[in-house]
This record gives C-alpha cells, structure tokens and sequence, in this order.
C-alpha cells in the first residue's frame, strides 16, 4: 500500500537485472541470500562491479554476512533509522533538489516531520551509532544510482505500509525512481504473488488494481461478467478466520495452508473447525485440508498452463509437461467446473481465453498475448502489442502524476520484552524450505539438509540457560508454547531468538502476534515477546 501512495504503482519499480548496475544496494528487511538467491546473484555482480551493500536486520543473516556494512537496529526501529538518514541528508544538502521540485509534491509537510527527528533520537531508538547513521545516510545519497530492496521484513510489522512509505520517501529524496539501475525492489514471498496481486486476488482491486470503489469500473466488469458487483471491499485472510462461523460459514482454500502459516494458528485451527463449510484445493493433504468437508485434489506447476507473473512484474508461460495424477485436475479446469456449477459463464477452452479477457478489461495487460508470450516474457505495464514492455517504471513521470512524499507513522512493535516475556521472538525462512514445508518437507534431500525444528539463540543465553547445541529448549508467548532445537550462534543478540515456520511439529505461529497493520492487515510476524527455558529432550 505505501508503494501506491507514493508512487502510484504497488509493484517493483525496476528489473531485477538492473541490480547489477546499482552504485549502492540498501537491503533491508531481506534475507535474500537464502529466500531470494536469484536476485542475491544480481547483487553480487553489484558487489563486484564496485558497488557498496548496506543490510539492516537485527540478525546477522547470510545476506548480511557478505555486506559491506551491517546495521543491527533494535526490532521494529526501521522508522527512526530511516527518519535519522533522511536528516541527515536535508540538513547537509544531499538530497536531489531539482527531482523534489519537479517530480514530487507533499515535501514541506514531509521536510517537517524530520526536522522533528535528530540523528541522535534515531540513534536512540534503532541502537545504531549516530555517526554510522550519517555514514550510510550519506553512502546512499552520494552514490550515482541507489537501490532499495525489501521484504516481508519490513511489512510484517503494525506499521508495515508506514515502514514501505519511508523507504520510498528515501528514494524520492535522492532522485532514485525512474532511472536504469536505481529504484525500490519489493522481493514477493512466492512466486506467483506478484500475479494472483494483479489478477485481483486482494479484497479491494478488480485485475489491473482497478477500484472495487469505483463507480465507473464497478460498471465495467458488471457489463462484462453479467452479474451485480458489490462496491465494498472484502476481507483479507486473517480477517475471514476471525469471521469463521459469524460473518463467514463457508470458505474455498485454494493452495493456502493457514493452520501453519497464520498467526495464533491455535485460534486459526480453532476458527477452521467453525466453518459450516469447508473446501481446500491443494496437490497434497496439507494441516488445513485435515480440517475440509471436502477437499479438491490440484495440480502442480508441471501438470498446468498458465502464467505467473514474477516479481519484477514479468508474465511468463507455464506450460504443462505431465498430467495431474489420478483424479487431479488442473485448477483452471477445477474452477471452471465450480463457476459453471454456480450457473457461470464459465466456459473458457483454454488459459489463453482468460488472458483474452484479461486484454479487454486490463488496460495494462492490453499487450499481453499468448501468442507474444510464447515468444519471450512482458513485463507490465504493455498496454497494446506494439509496446515492447515495460522494464522500469516512472521515467520522467510517476504513474500517480507526481510522487507523493507522505509522513510515516512510526509505531512500536505491539509486544515489547517484559518480565514475563523477556526475549524477541522473529520468525522467517531459512534455505532448505518453503512456506509452509508442503512441498519442501516432502523432498527427502531438502528435508535431510534441515529435518527438525530449531531457534537460534545467542552464545551467552545459551550459556546461561544451559543449553548446549541442539539440546531441547521451550519458547512461550501469550499464545502459546513449543519446543524446539537449540542452534547456537552470534547471528542474533543476547535476548531475541530467530524460528523458521516450516514445521508443523513445532509451529512458529503457535507463538506470534495477530496484531494487524492497521491499513495493509499484514500481522506482525516480526516481533513478538516471548520466555525461553530449557526444555526436556
């Protein structure tokens, strides 16, 4: 959401190729090393051209580890930092003058509230020295073209959408939008997130990020589905759960595992037994299709065509190389079967007919053909089939007219260490597996790279809990408890511990946090309180 404020465009601004040319990289929020080595290629070559990469993470992860510099902010003080950097590059004359006066609107107001933040209030309050801050400040705002990559760091948080406006108020401050190698790289969780995104698969957009709220576009697809349309938004995940058996009494999963993946999964697992109604399409019996009334077998990326659309805004075609096994089907097919059943016009030949549709009622899909695409992948926006793509957006005009400078909210993490709950908790992946483990876990050589349970702690908590290396340890928040191997490592501070949520036998969201960022309903997955004891082997 801060990226349409700001920007006008929810998407990344550039190529994912166009890294490698980046003078400065600020990752923050990212462990692409391990969540996104593709990408972490890119930012290699970078490094090698010359280019200097700056990681913030309170952990010390594998991207950090090959950084040039290595901020360790307190858990959920991405703000501040970045309040204090912005400081310092006003209050010295570094930021792009000419791009602020031509290019963007709303700078007084923003230029105010950092006035109302000194490098040392910043300093204070992210745990990074005031003159490492005017160090990167400075790094970024010098370099020829800057790069700002993220991840779900940074949006996990109650003030995710207000951490993405900050990074992007950074980049308009020094004139790093619209040009070849500068930009705001947001990495996507999976690999079709970007698509299901512009496909309309999000409470409040029709495909293309077309208003639900418009009168105008409303009308639009009504002419063209044949049905009435509601002008109000939907609901996201977590609020369907919460609606299980009030609001909601019947739910259609589609290749979505919930009873791992959300927070408070002993609430999620409570709710799903609550639904009048349950129907999980999924290519393996997955923790949530235990709890179906009935469970529609799908299909993998080899058994269907299609297209995704990668984080860089590119479709691709997916093409099929085997059939479903037994009585599986392709989810197009599946769907095409439930629309039809519901009395739908839902009697497409073909992938290909949907992405006709898609021409006619996406503008910025105009040009996005099969018959193109069999060719080589288009990055949107490609209006008609004349235009060659789009490689990366907002040369010389944003697409909301002028970028917008917005203040951001700072809010502190919901559950701050306490006497009770003295630790930081912060969940995320780690190399050998995916989401949820539904796939991973089943591939005997990832699994045996990583087959049980772990949270990293630090050397002298080890020490004084008593734990040594892979002895049981106990991790407690107010929602719950799990065990879990200890690893032990100076990758995380004294007092915070770092759980992957792969797996189901010791599950990571039995332990955070529900609270939502208020406008995105992101939970805050980054940080929670919690009490770690020695467990029993």
């Amino acid at each position: 959401m801060g990226l349409v404020q700001t920007f006008g465009s929810g998407a990344m601004t550039n190529s994912i190729t166009d890294l490698a040319g980046s003078e400065c990289i600020f990752i923050i929020g990212s462990n692409a090393a391990e969540s996104h080595p593709i990408i972490m290629g890119e930012i290699y070559k970078a490094m090698d051209a010359g280019g200097t990469v700056i990681v913030v993470d309170p952990r010390r992860t594998a991207v950090a580890e090959n950084a040039d510099i290595h901020l360790s902010i307190e858990p959920g003080t991405d703000i501040p930092l970045l309040a204090g950097m912005m400081r310092h590059i006003i209050d010295e004359g570094l930021y792009d003058a000419e791009f602020v006066e031509e290019r963007t609107e709303g700078f007084d107001e923003f230029r105010q509230f950092v006035e109302g933040w000194t490098v040392e209030e910043a300093s204070r309050q992210c745990g990074i020295e005031p003159s490492m801050i005017r160090r990167v400040a400075e790094i970024y705002a010098k370099a020829h073209e800057s790069a700002v990559v993220y991840c779900m760091g940074i949006t996990q948080h109650v003030c995710g959408s207000d951490n993405v406006i900050a990074l992007c108020d950074l980049a308009m401050l020094c004139g790093n939008v619209g040009t070849e190698h500068s930009g705001v790289y947001p990495l996507r969780g999976q690999n079709n997130v970007q698509g299901a995104c512009d496909m309309g698969a999000l409470p409040n957009v029709y495909p293309a990020y077309q208003s639900v709220t418009d009168p105008d576009i409303k009308t639009k697809f009504e002419e063209a589905w044949g049905r009435p349309l509601s002008d109000k938004p939907g609901l996201t995940v977590v609020e369907m759960v919460r609606s299980a058996g009030s609001k909601i009494h019947g739910l259609f999963i589609m290749a979505e595992n919930p009873a791992l993946s959300e927070p408070d999964v002993n609430h999620v697992v409570e709710s799903l037994s609550k639904f009048d109604f349950l129907v999980v399409q999924d290519i393996f019996m997955s923790e949530t299709a235990r709890f179906a009334d009935l469970v529609l077998p799908g299909s993998s990326f080899a058994e269907k065509d299609g297209t995704f659309t990668n984080t860089e805004r590119r479709f691709q075609l997916v093409r099929k190389a085997i059939d479903p096994p037994g009585s599986a089907k392709q989810d197009f097919s599946i769907l095409c079967m439930l629309g039809n059943a519901l009395g739908l016009d839902f009697n497409y030949e073909s992938p290909a007919d949907v992405m006709s549709e898609i021409n006619r009622l996406a503008p910025a899909y105009g040009g996005i053909t099969y018959d193109r695409l069999e060719r080589q992948g288009l990055q949107w926006p490609c209006p008609n089939e004349e235009h060659p793509g789009t490689r990366f957006l907002h040369q010389g005009r944003f697409t909301r007219g002028k970028g917008l400078f917005v203040v951001p909210n700072h809010v502190a993490p919901v559950e701050q260490p306490d006497g009770e709950y003295p630790w930081y908790l912060s969940t995320g992946r780690m190399f050998a597996h995916y989401h949820t483990g539904t796939l991973t876990r089943r591939a005997k050589q990832l699994d045996r790279e990583v087959s049980r349970p772990y949270g990293e702690i630090n050397s002298r908590d080890a020490a004084e809990l008593g734990v040594g290396e892979g002895g049981a340890i106990r991790v407690t928040s107010r929602r719950g408890s799990i065990v879990v191997d200890a690893k032990i490592t100076d990758r995380v501070k004294k007092g915070s511990i770092f759980i992957p949520f792969h797996f189901t036998e010791a599950r990571a969201n039995t332990l955070t946090n529900p609270a939502l960022d208020p406008r995105s309903k992101t939970p805050e997955y980054k940080v929670c309180a919690v009490r770690v004891e020695k467990g029993e082997s």
